[in-house]
């Protein structure tokens, strides 16, 4: 184990580096942060969000992101949600800046162009159809999902000011793995689990569980954390992997710790990987190991709680002539042990995940959702055709996980809550 753990600290080590030194540069991906479903705040001043909140605005990407579809909905009298806002905003390569078109529910039409002056601030300049300005809006971005509006007249007087607070829906009931955004928790865990849940994302799933807490949290409060952030804490990493795999007393103290402290939290599933497995030399050594695992995985089931495994590459390995990870599957007890697949490992080993979902169907109930970056932006996996198979792998839990970044990881995830959302789960 403590070979492991230490792989894991250097891993994260390097992360949280990586994590520091991204920006988003270009006019076309700022644009981007003002994509999604937003909600007015109380006021200006607030980030909190009234339970029915006077405006709602809806901003969808169009043509590979280069622009957005924006409608704003005010509430009225009778509580109804009616349209005073209908425009198009892009980016337009040739002259590097913002452009925007528009009309509202009196008719009257406008265009609009501008630029980021840097990640958090953008300015535009409207104007009517015969020239003239009419009013200047700047936009300065708190976060990836808080967001300042103020209106300027030609005099620089403020005419009116809003805030907005990024709600997009959970109904897809989408995850996320922790890990993506490392740095940011460490720092900052409750900002961190409100800006996730704005973005749209149900549940979490940690990594960090040591000494009975998570983020320096006992279980309760953790709990009560994710929770208030508008999610749900439903899985963790955990890592143990002693010596000697018939040391039951060893087994028994560190599980029923573990268990008992994660069924404080609320969680649904335990999960494990295996960073031993070059080592591996024999088959009596993978018995071993499933062995262990159905033990670990029995012990969760009398408890409430799923046990899953967790590849990487090295499950893809040989070992006298048998595949690491067929092993574990035809000799681990599907009452006990399901499999969570890392889609980018798999790809990583040279193996599709489908060839797995249809030979062992319905043990795959939990899915990694990871690319080379960003999600979808490689091209090397082809999410698409993957995702057809859900039913037939057993999947529960889909949770996008980003651990190599072309912008800040907060930014990242946002990213990749809208390509499984929008992309993936039709």
């Amino acid at each position: 184990m403590k070979i492991t753990f230490n792989v894991i600290m250097i891993l994260l080590s390097i992360l949280s580096f990586a994590q520091e030194n991204y920006s988003i540069s270009s006019q076309k991906d700022r644009l981007r942060q003002y994509s999604g479903q937003w909600v007015s705040a109380i006021n200006p001043t607030t980030d909190s969000i009234a339970k029915g909140p006077a405006i709602k605005m809806s901003c969808t990407n169009n043509f590979n992101n280069h622009s957005l579809t924006v409608k704003v909905l005010q509430k009225n009298n009778s509580n109804q949600y009616l349209p005073i806002l209908h425009e198009i905003i892009g980016y337009d390569r040739d002259t590097d800046t913002i452009f925007a078109a528009g009309h509202n529910s009196q008719g009257a039409f406008f265009t609009g162009k501008g630029s980021f002056t840097s990640e958090k601030n953008w300015s535009m300049q409207d104007k009517d159809l015969d020239g003239n300005k009419t009013m200047k809006v700047d936009f300065n971005f708190q976060n990836s999902t808080d967001v300042i509006l103020e209106g300027f007249d030609n005099d620089n007087n403020s005419l009116w000011k809003t805030r907005y607070i990024k709600s997009n829906p959970k109904n897809k009931n989408i995850g996320i793995q922790l890990v993506s955004v490392h740095n940011d928790m460490l720092k900052d865990p409750q900002n961190t689990l409100i800006q996730l849940g704005r973005m749209g994302y149900s549940y979490v799933e940690t990594f960090v569980y040591k000494n009975g807490s998570f983020y320096g949290q006992s279980p309760e409060q953790f709990k009560v954390m994710v929770e208030k952030a508008g999610m749900r804490f439903l899985g963790s990493m955990t890592f143990f992997d002693p010596d000697d795999k018939n040391n039951a007393a060893a087994i028994r103290t560190w599980w029923n710790k573990t268990i008992q402290d994660h069924k404080l939290a609320g969680v649904e599933y335990l999960s494990t990987s295996n960073g031993k497995l070059k080592s591996l030399k024999t088959i009596k050594e993978l018995q071993d190991y499933c062995n262990y695992y159905n033990k670990i995985g029995k012990l969760c089931k009398t408890n409430g709680l799923k046990f899953i495994f967790h590849n990487h590459a090295d499950e893809f390995l040989m070992v006298e002539g048998v595949r690491v990870y067929d092993y574990f599957l035809q000799n681990t007890n599907p009452e006990y042990v399901y499999f969570q697949s890392d889609i980018y490992w798999m790809h990583v080993a040279g193996v599709n995940p489908v060839d797995y979902f249809k030979t062992y169907p319905n043990r795959f109930i939990s899915w990694h959702v990871k690319d080379y970056k960003e999600l979808g932006d490689s091209g090397n996996i082809d999410f698409h055709d993957i995702f057809k198979y859900q039913d037939v792998s057993g999947v529960q839990y889909i949770l996008s996980e980003v651990e190599d970044y072309s912008f800040p990881p907060l930014f990242s995830v946002g990213l990749a809550w809208e390509y499984i959302y929008y992309e993936l789960l039709k």
